[in-house]
């Protein structure tokens, strides 16, 4: 066989998917880069793990896959071979070939349709999983990009127009697709109730006036929010003056995760992100509760949120109950 013969049959059986349009933000992710913080790595992965996961169910994947992440406004991608996808998250307004599609459903496609999102009804972030998942290289054992750092994904950058991304292997031991979720199963990202928190490390340094102003202001999200760290703007949390309030904002460098609330010299809360720093010299306040993260990687600038307490005891109820759901036997 000639050698031009095998390369159209290579490029004839393999699946892979083409970014006509990239959208505002579109990325490779899939649950991060586990047990490298302490090479000054950090996690990286979805911003909100839960629609991620939900999404690569709906397709049969693991649910760690690799998939797309897109911000505020999603990509458009043309199909080379027929194949499954499913959209969770943001309501981005899914359409294949100009006509709509359901959400949190598997939808089947033919080889040469085109995948569209227009208006963006609700959230920030829609999670695209793709039959056998996204078939980029491992980096330190994961596919997601971190774009600092311009590793990961896709050549270690945002997705441009024009990349050829090919698909994996659809693995039959892996699960069979979904046609659609339980309604229990889907996040109510328009709820207005509190993102839930528990005391950080350093919470004391707050006094009572400075936790009274965490627990019952109203902050907004601010334009300057990434990956990173999601950054607030409301009144200023003050930290406690007089004997026994030595070092103010700053601490010894110390660990954070996913959730963290950082606390600057401005009064001004950060929650720390997938793309955060792995460890942070600010007072760390408060975190937000696990089960909570999905909501709050769904915020996008402008919205408004309130804090209250909890237990640790009961976010790692809620924590418990959220994967729960996600057992094969109740979807």
């Amino acid at each position: 066989m000639l050698k031009n013969e095998v390369r159209i049959l290579i490029k004839v059986y393999m699946a892979e998917i083409v970014i006509e349009k990239a959208g505002l933000l579109s990325t490779i992710q899939d649950c991060g880069r586990v047990g490298y913080q302490r090479f000054g790595m950090p996690v990286s992965g979805a911003m909100d793990v839960y629609s991620l996961q939900l999404a690569n169910i709906i397709v049969g994947n693991e649910p760690g896959a690799a998939a797309i992440e897109a911000t505020l406004l999603g990509p458009e991608i043309i199909f080379s071979s027929d194949t499954v996808f499913a959209v969770c998250g943001s309501g981005m307004t899914p359409s294949v070939n100009g006509n709509a599609v359901p959400m949190y459903t598997a939808t089947s496609v033919n080889g040469g349709d085109k995948l569209a999102f227009s208006a963006l009804c609700y959230g920030c972030r829609a999670y695209i999983a793709f039959a056998g998942g996204l078939d980029v290289p491992l980096v330190m054992g994961s596919r997601s990009t971190y774009l600092r750092a311009k590793i990961g994904g896709l050549n270690g950058g945002a997705l441009v127009a024009g990349d050829s991304i090919p698909l994996g292997r659809v693995n039959s031991t892996t699960g069979k697709a979904k046609p659609h979720l339980p309604e229990f199963l889907i996040p109510d990202y328009q709820s207005h109730k509190p993102i839930r928190i528990i005391p950080g490390p350093e919470v004391k340094r707050l006094g009572f006036d400075g936790i009274r102003t965490l627990l019952t202001s109203e902050y907004q999200i601010t334009p300057q929010s990434d990956r990173m760290g999601i950054r607030l703007s409301g009144p200023a949390i003050q930290i406690k003056t007089g004997e026994g309030s030595a070092g103010g904002h700053d601490i010894i460098s110390a660990g954070i995760s996913r959730g963290t609330i950082q606390l600057p010299g401005n009064g001004q809360p950060i929650i720390l992100m997938a793309d955060r720093q792995t460890t942070g010299g600010y007072v760390r306040i408060a975190n937000v509760a696990s089960a909570d993260l999905t909501r709050v990687a769904q915020l996008r600038p402008g919205d408004k949120i309130r804090f209250q307490e909890i237990s640790i005891e009961r976010a790692q109820e809620e924590l418990l109950y959220l994967y729960y759901q996600q057992c094969p036997s109740n979807i």
